[in-house]
């Protein structure tokens, strides 16, 4: 098993409270604070879960440039007072860059007991393996 140190479980706080935070700006139509909270305690959660050099060099491969661009821009347009179309900007950049990460997170929740049943229903499991195919497509 490998050791989890105090900054990871740190990380996967901050993290968790960042994707609450985010949850929370869109629930209440888009508040601009909530979300560049959210986005802050997100971004920081993951350099305290893989550290701080893994973090930039994860963000600033030469072919996720674009990813992290539209990311980035999002939140600043989030920022600069047009929550909807940053947060639009923004979940684009994040499924770019993170689509190589989904079959795995799909293939990680099919063996969760509850999530698992209903990830392998008929309907919602044609649409997990395309979720779980998309790193195809980048």
């Amino acid at each position: 098993m490998i050791p989890v140190t105090d900054f990871q479980k740190i990380g996967v706080g901050l993290a968790g409270f960042g994707v609450a935070f985010l949850f929370l700006g869109v629930l209440f139509f888009f508040d601009k604070g909530l979300l560049a909270i959210g986005n802050i305690l997100f971004i920081s959660g993951l350099a305290f879960v893989i550290g701080l050099e893994r973090t930039v060099r994860f963000f600033f491969q030469r072919h996720k440039l674009k990813a992290t661009g539209f990311f980035v821009g999002g939140m600043v347009v989030v920022l600069l007072g047009w929550p909807i179309i940053g947060m639009c900007v923004e979940v684009y950049g994040f499924v770019l860059l993170f689509s190589g990460f989904f079959p795995v997170a799909v293939n990680f929740l099919r063996r969760v007991p509850v999530i698992g049943t209903i990830l392998n229903m008929p309907g919602i499991s044609g649409l997990a393996d395309k979720l779980g195919a998309s790193n195809s497509m980048v």
